[in-house]
């Protein structure tokens, strides 16, 4: 990761981490990047959530893209999938979503995606950041150079059609909840499901620039829990701020995770032989209660780092086929290059439909184990992490755990943070493995 741009984006409190000064600098130098540098005009697409701030950065980048003399498409308020979806098969040189996802209103960031519609290479990302401290310059574009705006809704609505189209069924008569936390999908979630038939109950679709993600949203599930009981539905469905990640309720109000997902899709897909390599991905977060379930149908995984950025660079590598995060970022690489909030729902829904069940009964075998998780300040993370002695607290505890649990020790990639994680049994045997573990890491000095 950069100085500025992390596995998902530069993130920050608005005009306090994330200026609108980076804005038009980013602007200024993708528009030269893919344009001027190259002898022709860059054509870029933009798309915002609707925190109130978005409108800001919006203008700021558009200021950037113009001067460099780059065309600005504005998508308006619309989700991070969608300018995935629609930089890719409208041939933009690249595409910018406004969005700080799940955060409060107060921040903001910016992503970045290439023609693929795919995360922006680190390599490109660097040579941003450079520009931004002002190691290297950028020429400004003059007279007829100068770029210009272009209202670019239409591109929102051919991803709507777009979705529409990926459904196998009618939704004719099932009732669906969906809490859209007053972010992106406010302005799509909803006609996709109408378009296709379903009843449809919509919770938090009211977004005033200061609402989004505020107690609504995958972030806050427990409304959506509720709602569905209250209105007897038969499934429900809440995203975050860019619906880039869903996460599920069931008939009955249970929760159904990014983990759950995995396990039913992939499982669906395997019984139709879609299943390419007979394997799913993960990240090493999941929960182990998702690989006992897995391992039962005969399912493989990988895993990899915390991120849906290296979730899909592996899918990609390997040729998978479905892989995502458990908080409900879920990557199907024959539709998407990002994971895609309203499309996993649509997923779910074939699912659901094509088998004649309801979404308790499909979710049934991932039995999450219960899971204990501390953070520990340490001075040094390397050396806390490759102490001889903590190495050998943790292969203590994976033996004795064999295969009813496991213990996972991870650095935290922006904090002096160890990260001690047990998944077992009881939450009893988790505390105290995790705690064995920490002693040990307190005891050998390695503490802030």
């Amino acid at each position: 990761m950069g100085k500025y741009f992390g596995t998902d984006g530069f993130r920050g409190e608005a005009n306090k981490d994330l200026t609108y000064e980076h804005a038009i600098k980013i602007g200024r130098f993708l528009g030269w990047y893919y344009g001027a540098r190259l002898g022709k005009k860059a054509k870029i697409v933009i798309g915002k959530d609707t925190r109130r701030s978005s409108y800001m950065f919006e203008y700021a980048l558009c200021t950037g893209l113009m001067a460099s003399g780059a065309d600005a498409y504005i998508m308006h308020v619309t989700t991070t999938p969608s300018v995935s979806y629609i930089t890719r098969v409208d041939d933009f040189d690249c595409g910018i979503m406004i969005s700080a996802s799940h955060n409060p209103y107060y921040d903001n960031g910016i992503k970045i995606v290439n023609s693929n519609g795919e995360k922006m290479d680190e390599e490109t990302l660097l040579e941003i950041e450079k520009y931004i401290d002002g190691e290297v310059t950028v020429p400004m574009a003059e007279r007829a150079e100068i770029g210009r705006t272009v209202d670019y809704v239409s591109g929102r609505n051919r991803y709507i059609g777009y979705l529409i189209s990926l459904s196998k069924y009618s939704f004719k008569d099932v009732k669906v909840g969906l809490d859209c936390a007053n972010g992106a999908a406010w302005s799509i979630a909803r006609g996709v499901f109408d378009a296709l038939g379903a009843k449809v109950y919509v919770m938090n679709d009211a977004p005033d620039g200061f609402n989004i993600n505020t107690d609504c949203g995958s972030t806050h599930i427990e409304h959506l829990q509720k709602f569905v009981v209250e209105k007897g539905l038969d499934v429900g469905f809440a995203y975050d701020g860019d619906a880039d990640r869903c996460l599920c309720v069931d008939e009955k109000g249970n929760v159904v995770t990014g983990d759950h997902t995995l396990y039913i899709y992939g499982l669906y897909m395997k019984e139709r032989g879609k299943l390419l390599n007979n394997k799913v991905v993960t990240t090493v977060m999941s929960n182990f209660g998702l690989y006992k379930a897995l391992d039962k149908v005969g399912i493989e995984y990988e895993k990899t780092k915390v991120g849906d950025k290296y979730v899909y660079e592996n899918m990609v590598q390997n040729g998978h086929r479905i892989g995502g995060e458990q908080s409900g970022h879920t990557i199907f690489t024959k539709y998407a290059t990002t994971g895609d909030g309203i499309l996993t729902s649509i997923k779910l829904m074939e699912v659901m439909l094509a088998k004649g069940k309801p979404m308790s009964e499909l979710a049934a075998p991932v039995v999450f184990y219960p899971q204990v998780l501390k953070n520990v300040r340490v001075k040094s993370k390397p050396e806390a992490q490759n102490d001889p002695d903590v190495q050998a607290a943790v292969a203590k505890v994976a033996e004795e755990l064999g295969d009813t649990g496991r213990i996972l020790v991870r650095e935290s990639g922006t904090e002096p943070v160890i990260r001690v994680m047990v998944e077992a049994g009881t939450e009893e045997i988790c505390e105290k493995y995790v705690d064995s573990v920490i002693d040990v890491i307190r005891a050998k000095g390695h503490l802030a």
